[in-house]
């Protein structure tokens, strides 16, 4: 009896042996950076992670110790990815399932005959595109946000402000709604009640380019406009698409048509122009922001309507930001008492998707 316990117990130790070698060996390869995707610098840094997606000349990569992060690809001298990736290039080829193999700006892939191309990194437009970026349908996203303040004591005042943007956009064109206004009340009177909607559809053409149309409707009560409406054509550019610095510039030409409570309706052609900037130089995913909007009365050239958004958006919780604006509205026909600049300050919580 004691001698086949003597015998059963080595092989017993065997076991737990091979169970934690193995065991360490698993966890060991899941930690080895050589399972994970490698990106060495031009300055000779490392980078170990997994390149999640490349759009607009820079890299994105999820790495563990510092998130995520946004490489250009002019800092980058080779890179390597261990899983397959899906590639679009800038001659019009998608390359499906293939690893990145890239040193000195060269790399070799095959294409659907099984012929050899040879591409830089430059040449590669996306990695790992949506479905939409393959011309799959379309990407819904947008914002939903509310600025409330109730304030009781010396005097009562309660102010609401909205805003609301979507966006629906397809690899040929886009489809935009914003909404925002405003309700103030003070010791039970109204001081404020005023609502924008603006609806644009985009074309997008070659290159940067893109034609579209916009429509707007706008009231403001205590500006003692009762509508003020336009339509019209415009033409577009994507200037700058870095996330560290964005530039959006929109022309084009209108027919605005404005009704007021007490002040003569006009009608009249107008020149319009919006600008869009926006960049990541804070970092965080937070957001620095500039949206501009002009329209040029053309029959009365003194007439001039300007209105400018600054903002700071961040994150909070989840889906949930924070954005602290500053609004700027100049009307040089404003009518009869009404100041030409009304400026508001606000901050906001709102959510994303």
């Amino acid at each position: 009896m004691e001698i086949n316990q003597a015998k059963e117990r080595p092989r017993w130790r065997l076991v737990c042996g091979l169970f934690l070698v193995t065991t360490w060996g698993a966890v060991a390869a899941q930690d080895n950076p050589r399972t994970q995707d490698e990106i060495i610098l031009t300055n000779g840094s490392r980078i170990v992670g997994v390149v999640s997606s490349s759009r607009d000349g820079v890299v994105i990569v999820d790495t563990d110790f510092a998130g995520s992060l946004s490489i250009k690809t002019e800092h980058i001298q080779s890179l390597h990815t261990v899983g397959p990736r899906v590639m679009v290039m800038s001659d019009g080829r998608t390359i499906r399932d293939q690893p990145i193999a890239l040193r000195d700006d060269s790399m070799t892939l095959l294409g659907e005959g099984g012929d050899e191309l040879d591409y830089e990194l430059a040449d590669i437009l996306l990695v790992n595109p949506e479905p939409w970026e393959m011309g799959e349908g379309y990407k819904w996203s947008g914002s939903v946000s509310l600025a409330w303040a109730l304030e009781r004591g010396n005097s009562d005042t309660d102010e609401l402000d909205y805003k609301l943007e979507t966006i629906w956009r397809s690899d040929d064109d886009r489809y935009t709604l914003r909404i925002n206004g405003e309700q103030d009340e003070a010791n039970d009177q109204k001081n404020a009640d005023n609502w924008t909607v603006l609806g644009k559809y985009d074309r997008f053409l070659a290159g940067a380019w893109y034609w579209g149309v916009n429509m707007s409707a706008e009231q403001d009560r205590f500006a003692d406009l009762d509508l003020r409406a336009y339509v019209g054509p415009y033409v577009g550019r994507e200037i700058y698409t870095d996330p560290l610095f964005a530039l959006d510039v929109e022309l084009g030409l209108s027919y605005v048509s404005e009704e007021f409570i007490s002040a003569e309706d006009q009608n009249y052609p107008g020149a319009g122009w919006s600008l869009h900037i926006a960049s990541n130089y804070l970092g965080g995913d937070s957001r620095l922001y500039i949206d501009h909007l002009g329209i040029w009365n053309l029959q009365q050239t003194s007439d001039v309507i300007l209105n400018t958004t600054f903002g700071l958006e961040f994150p909070l919780v989840g889906n949930l930001r924070g954005a602290a604006e500053i609004l700027l509205e100049y009307d040089s026909g404003a009518v009869g008492d009404v100041e030409d600049l009304d400026q508001t300050y606000n901050f906001r919580v709102g959510y994303s998707w």
